[in-house]
């Protein structure tokens, strides 16, 4: 009979595909564990209880989050919702504008910022600048116009029957349409602007710029950008250009403004400070979905990933050069983020999140996916952000759950873990290192933050001067049972009824909210050097390393039990539980006949602090 002393001192690997559940070889698998669920994983290995999400307002529907930072003290948090943009500082909405956006064009909102401007841009609709004028004015117009770049789009060829004036402009072949109307077209370079469409082939313009003749020619173009055409798909800011990926009608096509002057687009003669512009051509498709200014001037199509270079990019040097083929969602725009100066975007099949890392050694980009042990957490990414201080990564799922990576690549700790509440995570976004999301609740969408003061979900808090059993401000939960912590002791759940909550004693603190369920899991043992135990065995003990801690509920094969921690428990039910640090010891009986389950089990939806640093298990084997 073998006996068998294992340590784990690292969660650094996080929660493994269940295929890996035999691969008691890797080192992922001593580092990794089978669930760890609303938990987060540390840099030193711990892990540790999320904290609860706060309680901001209510939306009136699907939204969109894009942070805005003004600078370093004034930043703000943009909601997009159905034709409106609501502005939140802090955790108050301080502005909200007209937006010429439906919930429909949501999924696909592209934004860049400088300065105090943001621009926004969507292919069915003119893009737009959102000024901020102060903390409680902002405005909104269009941006584009006629040194927006010129594209022709059809073999045909243009005549106009007069020079000046009103003019009528006859294709010889069909190629107006009704969108045509208010755009621009140019006829040997002089520029007309189209009033009305009379017919596929005739449309009656202004000349702005006086024609040389009035001979039928090939020599035209129109805006590349219109109503007929459609719109920037995605832009960004590099090298003091604004840089511009696709539209509708032209998907794999890239324009450079001119150096300095953000909305000009005009090629002129080819001056290293003019404007660029160029097609994405390869053998794959190549609509492009994301622009980012990082060491490169990266672009993620649908299909390819490209590097931009040129230093400073200039009309005579600028190059092209497709790096990985991963490809991008088309579905919706997920903004690629920026991590130690890799950039984090997510794959086409839905299934995958990608690094993309420039090596030094190739000369070249690389596209690791940070998801392969793990790849049961990605399913279908609809949104992401990262949070720069903790070095978390959180990406939202399609249905509903939300997946949050620890990546410290120098340290080589890649830990994902899942969170999940009463509801749906739709979206999150990041403002100087506090985390929002939009949740869908109780049929309705609601803005919350991720709060370290907090230890349940939906949740307000309250103070009073005097002991109070009565605690209002809870519509946003009417009728739903709630977790409560009484001057930080959990008590006696409760249902929301008339917007408030009644105390069976009163207190001084109360904190309000949805209970949710931390749960950590290891994988199978293995025992070293033999890969994992297929024997009966028996767990003597286990010893679990605890960092300011309040409440442990363990299963070791008896079930659910919470472990005391201190003497101190044996305290008054209705105080604060302690605070504990340090090792805490059980013993277990009975040998199991399957080894292919978890010896132990950490589950509580208690609302109270949870670190575990370490656990060290002694088992017993017949083989």
């Amino acid at each position: 009979m073998a006996q068998a002393r294992a340590i784990k001192t690292s969660f650094t690997s996080g929660e493994l595909a269940p295929k890996l559940s035999g691969r008691g070889d890797l080192r992922a698998y001593d580092n990794g564990a089978r669930q760890l669920r609303n938990v987060f994983i540390q840099p030193t290995g711990g892990v540790t209880r999320r904290p609860g999400l706060r309680h901001l307002a209510i939306l009136p529907g699907a939204a969109r989050m894009m942070p805005f930072e003004f600078n370093t003290e004034q930043t703000y948090l943009l909601v997009f919702v159905h034709l409106k943009m609501l502005v939140f500082m802090g955790d108050v909405q301080i502005a909200s504008i007209v937006t010429p956006w439906t919930e429909a064009h949501l999924p696909q909102l592209a934004c860049t910022q400088s300065a105090d401007t943001l621009l926004v841009a969507h292919p069915d609709v003119q893009p737009r600048k959102i000024t901020r004028n102060s903390h409680t004015s902002w405005s909104i117009a269009a941006w584009g116009g006629d040194a927006a770049p010129f594209f022709r789009f059809a073999d045909i060829s243009l005549r106009a029957n007069a020079a000046t004036g009103a003019v009528t402009v006859t294709a010889s072949a069909s190629f107006f349409a009704p969108e045509h109307a208010g755009g621009v077209i140019r006829i040997s370079q002089k520029r007309l602007r189209v009033n009305t469409v009379t017919s596929a082939t005739t449309a009656v313009c202004t000349v702005i710029d006086p024609l040389d003749d009035t001979n039928a020619t090939t020599d035209w173009d129109e805006a590349a950008f219109s109503n007929a055409r459609g719109w920037p798909v995605c832009l960004c800011f590099h090298q003091d250009r604004l840089v511009i990926g696709g539209s509708r009608d032209l998907p794999n096509r890239l324009w450079l403004s001119r150096s300095g002057d953000l909305f000009n687009f005009d090629l002129g003669s080819g001056l290293d400070d003019e404007a660029i512009e160029f097609g994405l051509v390869s053998d794959q498709v190549n609509a492009i979905r994301a622009v980012f200014s990082g060491r490169h001037l990266q672009v993620f199509t649908s299909g390819t990933e490209w590097m931009v270079t040129g230093d400073p990019l200039t009309p005579a040097n600028v190059q092209l050069n497709r790096q990985t083929r991963i490809g991008s969602p088309v579905d919706r725009m997920v903004t690629p983020v920026d991590v130690d100066g890799s950039t984090i975007f997510i794959a086409r099949s839905g299934k995958a999140v990608h690094e993309f890392i420039y090596t030094d050694m190739q000369q070249a980009y690389q596209a690791n996916d940070l998801a392969l042990v793990a790849e049961h957490l990605v399913n279908q990414p609809v949104s992401m952000a990262y949070d720069q201080i903790r070095r978390l990564l959180h990406v939202v799922m399609r249905d509903g759950s939300m997946a949050t990576l620890t990546l410290y690549r120098a340290e080589e700790v890649t830990a994902w873990t899942r969170q999940e509440t009463q509801g749906a995570f739709q979206a999150v976004a990041e403002v100087d290192g506090t985390v929002y999301v939009t949740v869908e609740r109780l049929g309705s969408v609601r803005l919350e933050r991720f709060d370290p003061a907090l230890a349940l979900d939906a949740a307000i808090d309250g103070t009073s001067t005097t002991p109070r059993d009565v605690w209002l401000g809870l519509a946003h939960l009417q009728g739903c049972p709630v977790g409560i912590l009484a001057d930080g002791a959990p008590v006696t759940d409760k249902t929301v009824k008339l917007s408030r909550v009644m105390l069976d004693d009163p207190c001084l603190f109360a904190q309000v909210g949805l209970k949710f369920t931390h749960i950590v899991e290891p994988l199978p043992p293995a025992i070293a050097g033999q890969g994992v135990c297929a024997a009966p065995l028996r767990l003597v003990s286990i010893t679990f390393r605890v960092m300011e801690t309040s409440s442990l509920r363990v299963d070791i094969g008896r079930g659910l039990r919470a472990v005391p921690l201190s003497r101190l428990d044996m305290q008054r039910m209705d105080a604060a539980p302690p605070s504990v640090t340090g090792d805490i010891m059980m013993r277990a009986l009975g040998w199991r006949s399957e080894a292919a389950g978890a010896l132990w089990r950490i589950e509580s939806a208690e609302p109270l602090p949870m670190t575990v640093l370490a656990v060290t298990t002694q088992i017993r084997s017949t083989e």
